[in-house]
Parts: structure tokens; C-alpha cells; sequence
């Protein structure tokens, strides 16, 4: 009941995770990122345990592949769970376990890997990662874009309704972490506004946390 993409921007090395569901809050479960880490997505019949324990492999200095297979070693269930990863090399590798549901498919290539359950057909994942493979420029809009993509390819079999966008770069916080965690209209569409609004305004935001005397103004009444 879910697509995702997680993938690495070979020019800057920002990493990130796109997805979508049809459950309510599906980024609150299902993405993780960690600078100069990785980047996974942990979904069908979700384990919110399992993209911590990933990123943490990948901060041992395991790679994507690595770290797959030790997972499919120690996590329980691991057949009814599907998890993607892309490393800070870049570096992907996909687990996909037997009992994902419906329709899975996976497509994985260097810095971007793509997967999803309850597919409306075995498309949608080799859509998406083309879609960011084929795009240029800021990695949170070819993650949309590549969102937009698997949608317009089948997406899932039935309507999504949330979805989200999550990027790290350099810091130990995410630098966008933008949610849409239900709505009746589309919420790629929703999160693709809100990273509108949120993106010329994402290296102020940094640089006010790093050192807020060096920080641009903050553009409201009051503020001199």
C-alpha cells in the first residue's frame, strides 16, 4: 500500500526519501535519513524499528548491501517487510520480503533505488527511479518529480493519501522534513506546494540554527 524512492545526489550528496501511501502518516513511519549516512525506507506491514537499526549498519561503514543482509540476519518477520536503501557512496541495495502485498516490484540503479506494494501494476518502481535518474537540479524536486512519476505510471491500486519528503545534508537534523499525513486530494501534490514555499527559505533556516548573528532576517513585522 505504499511506493517510495530513497536516493543520493551525486553532485551534492544530499540523500533522501520520497513516498506515498493510501495509510494516514505514512513518513511518520516508513522514512529515515541520516547525513553522510543514508537513506531507507522501511514499509509493508511497517517495522518502525528497522530503518534506525539500517542507518546505524550504514554508520558502522557498512554499505547498502551490507547492511541488507544483515538485517534480513537479525530482524524478525523479515518476509512481510520491504526495505530500500541507498548508502553516502551511493550505493543501493533492496530487500523485499515474500509476503509483501499485492503487486511488489523493486528497481534499483547508483543513487537511487525504488520499490513499493499494492501496486496497481510492476511499472511504478522503474517509472520512479527513471523519472530521478532523467532529472536534474535540487534533489527534493527530482524526489517529487520521481513521486509524480510512479503516480502517473499506476501508482498504487487504490487512492494515496499521504506522502512526504525528507532531505539531510551536512547537519544532524534533517534540513526539509515535509509531511502530508492525510487528505482526500492528492498529497504529492500537497507536499510538492509546501516544498515550494519551504525551499527558498531551506539554507536560512540552516545557517539561523548554526549561528543565528550571521542568520538573514526573518522577513515579519518587528523584525529589524
Amino acid at each position: 500500500m505504499t511506493f517510495s524512492l530513497v536516493a543520493r545526489c551525486s553532485t551534492s550528496g544530499m540523500l533522501g526519501v520520497a513516498i506515498a501511501s493510501s495509510s494516514p502518516a505514512v513518513a511518520a513511519r516508513c522514512s529515515y535519513a541520516r547525513a553522510g549516512v543514508g537513506a531507507v525506507a522501511s514499509q509493508n506491514v511497517t517495522d518502525p524499528t528497522l530503518g534506525p537499526l539500517m542507518l546505524d549498519l550504514l554508520a558502522q561503514g557498512k554499505t547498502s548491501v551490507e547492511a541488507i543482509a544483515e538485517l534480513r540476519r537479525v530482524a524478525k518477520f523479515i518476509d512481510y517487510r520491504q526495505v530500500l536503501s541507498v548508502d553516502k557512496l551511493g550505493q543501493t541495495a533492496i530487500h523485499s520480503g515474500s509476503n509483501s502485498l499485492g503487486i511488489w516490484t523493486e528497481a534499483s540503479a547508483d543513487n537511487v533505488a525504488s520499490g513499493g506494494n499494492l501496486l496497481a501494476n510492476e511499472n511504478v518502481p522503474q517509472a520512479t527511479l527513471d523519472s530521478f535518474l532523467e532529472s536534474n537540479g535540487h534533489i527534493g524536486n527530482r524526489l517529487i518529480s520521481a513521486l509524480r512519476a510512479g503516480l502517473e505510471a499506476g501508482g498504487e491500486a487504490g487512492p494515496i493519501h499521504s506522502a512526504g519528503l525528507k532531505i539531510v545534508d551536512k547537519v544532524s537534523w534533517p534540513v526539509a522534513d515535509i509531511r502530508c499525513d492525510w487528505t482526500e486530494n492528492c498529497p504529492i501534490d500537497e507536499i510538492a506546494i509546501a516544498w515550494g514555499v519551504y525551499k527558498p527559505q531551506l539554507e536560512a533556516y540552516i545557517k539561523r540554527a548554526l549561528d543565528p548573528r550571521k542568520a538573514p532576517s526573518y522577513g515579519v513585522p518587528g523584525d529589524e
